[in-house]
């Protein structure tokens, strides 16, 4: 009997060997993706990439990397991030668990009391008592527990590049937020030195008057011009606050002073290296994480379509049973069994179907999903490019203006002593010649802005 229960554990066991030669599960394969004019203009050969540049090596001004690295340490959704990665860790570890047999050792005492109408000859009282260990195993014939455990590797990896996401999106907050806030240091100069300038031009249109070149009026509207320009400080001074402030909920501290250096400090790299289109997939961590997702749907239709054929359980037991207590460990108690089955899904409601359909459906969304994510990524950095370029622009043309503005002051105050120029030409002039540093100062922190944006765009900062 003993040998033909072998026999048939062996059949069982063989013709799971067949079906899983059957096996109709399909690994996920990086589908080819067009990344052609991805960023606005003709292939892209150079395969030279400023995202492999480490940040420190960008940033090089010593209180910003400081501040980097204090984010990096402390921010909250980075912490979060990384916790987010923890449990990705735990559940894929569980689905490797998942192939393996489930083992449980087992304890049990029983009473059983026999009514006399059905056992009138007895026995009236039974007693039972077993100990040994039970184990549990699905075969994976159609590869149902190896796609789950694909689709846990890909929500891990998917957590982690969702982590350098976040990563690469807080360095370039920081930078860009102390930016602007250094920025907005070099404003309040520009405006607290032009009102000296303005309290001068005063005290000159004064003497004026009293030599008889300029009117009252002259008087009068030159302490308004220098009042207008002093009531810009408080707003400038609320707005220097609350980007620190800003900038310290970014860093996970209490609101509280910046220690920064100037807006002249401030130097990036003006070599921008942008690569081939194609390397976004393996540079840009949204970009990763939207195709880990694809992964991960992928492996998830492969197990609903699993969930159609039928399953193979083998378990096994094996100890001590006896009705008396005295003799459990007895060898002559030892037990053992193995048991094989098929169990196949005939009719459960839909639920395979549903199953199944609702992958599908989700698998098309992670595609278009990821699609989506490279084009966006694709746009940001075609963007960046072009900001960094009127920048540029923008900035020489802006100090030719600043030299002809200057000139403009200086020549309208000199006319105005000798009566050759009326009091509203030399305001005029220096109100231009405000704006247009005021200004000065926007185009070098959009060309700042534009190597950070261009940076994250490129998926730097993680590496």
């Amino acid at each position: 009997m003993r040998t033909i229960s072998i026999k048939y554990i062996i059949l069982i066991t063989g013709f799971a060997g067949v079906l899983y030669s059957c096996n109709t599960s399909k690994q996920f394969h990086r589908d080819t993706v067009n990344t052609d004019n991805l960023y606005g203009s003709p292939a892209i050969t150079d395969t030279a990439n400023m995202a492999g540049k480490p940040w420190r090596e960008l940033f090089t001004e010593t209180y910003l990397q400081q501040l980097i690295s204090e984010g990096l340490d402390n921010n909250p959704d980075l912490l979060v991030a990384v916790q987010r990665v923890y449990e990705a860790e735990a559940y894929f570890s569980q689905s490797k668990a998942a192939l393996l047999p489930g083992i449980n050792g087992k304890g049990t005492g029983t009473y059983i009391r026999n009514p006399e109408s059905i056992y009138p000859d007895g026995p009236r009282e039974v007693n039972s008592y077993q100990l040994g260990l039970e184990a549990s195993w699905e075969i994976d014939l159609w590869g149902k527990l190896r796609s789950s455990k694909r689709a846990a590797y890909a929500n891990l990896l998917s957590s982690d590049a969702g982590q350098k996401a976040v990563q690469t999106r807080l360095i370039a907050n920081i930078a860009a937020t102390y930016f602007s806030l250094v920025g907005l240091d070099a404003k309040l100069a520009i405006t607290r030195q032009t009102v000296k300038n303005n309290i001068d031009l005063f005290e000159t249109i004064k003497v004026l008057k009293e030599s008889g070149k300029v009117t009252g009026a002259a008087v009068v509207q030159s302490e308004a011009n220098r009042y207008a320009t002093e009531v810009t400080i408080p707003d400038l001074e609320q707005l220097i606050r609350e980007t620190e402030n800003a900038l310290c909920l970014l860093l996970g501290r209490t609101p509280g002073t910046i220690e920064r250096g100037k807006i002249d400090e401030q130097a990036l790299s003006s070599v921008l290296t942008t690569g081939v289109p194609a390397q976004l997939l393996d540079n840009r961590p949204d970009v990763m994480q939207a195709e880990y997702g694809v992964m991960s749907a992928y492996e998830i239709t492969n197990n609903a379509h699993a969930s159609f054929y039928p399953a193979l359980t083998l378990t096994a037991s094996t100890g001590f049973a006896a009705t008396d207590l005295s003799k459990l460990i007895d060898p002559k108690s030892f037990a053992a069994n193995v048991i094989g089955g098929l169990v196949q899904p005939i009719f459960n409601k839909r639920l395979n179907i549903t199953r199944l359909r609702v992958a599908q459906a989700q698998q098309e969304e992670a595609l278009i999903n990821f699609r989506n994510t490279l084009l966006r990524a694709g746009q940001e950095v075609y963007n960046a490019l072009g900001s960094y370029e009127w920048s540029v622009e923008k900035i020489a043309l802006r100090k030719l203006q600043l030299e002809a503005l200057v000139k403009s002051v200086d020549y309208t105050k000199e006319l105005l002593t000798y009566g050759s120029a009326n009091y509203t030409e030399v305001l005029n002039a220096q109100t231009s010649l405000l704006s247009a540093q005021l200004n000065s100062v926007n185009d070098h922190l959009q060309q700042l802005n534009a190597v950070v944006s261009l940076y994250r765009a490129l998926g730097g900062g993680w590496k």
